[in-house]
């Protein structure tokens, strides 16, 4: 997740790219820890600021200090069954640093959206 806002970042990344647009459900993000954030009260979804996708070859997951966050189409997370066993509403999952165990995340239904339909 990017510290620069989006008008900050005036030109493309050499490798990878940049996404924007997208709202975060269950918890916030915080700007100052640059981690995830348990949600404030009455705030059910933030927006997210811009994420750099780096694309790296044969990559190890880190085993904690981070939460894999799901990113959905529509905030209707049910989907029918593709043949990769994901939802068709599942895009792909996003890795956040955060202080927290996967599991307390989880607990929470935290994901991210790229469109809300209310």
């Amino acid at each position: 997740v990017m510290r620069e806002s989006l008008t900050e970042l005036t030109k493309q990344p050499d490798d990878g790219c940049y996404i924007r647009g997208l709202f975060l459900e269950g918890a916030r993000w915080d700007p100052i820890k640059q981690m995830l954030a348990e949600s404030r009260p009455k705030e059910l979804y933030v927006d997210v600021p811009v994420i750099w996708l780096i694309p790296t070859a044969n990559r190890k997951n880190p085993d904690k200090g981070i939460y894999e966050c799901p990113v959905y189409k529509t905030l209707t997370r049910a989907g029918t069954l593709s043949t990769t066993g994901h939802s068709t509403n599942f895009v792909f999952a996003v890795e956040l640093p955060t202080d927290q165990l996967q599991k307390h995340w989880i607990k929470r239904g935290v994901a991210m959206l790229c469109a809300l339909n209310y």
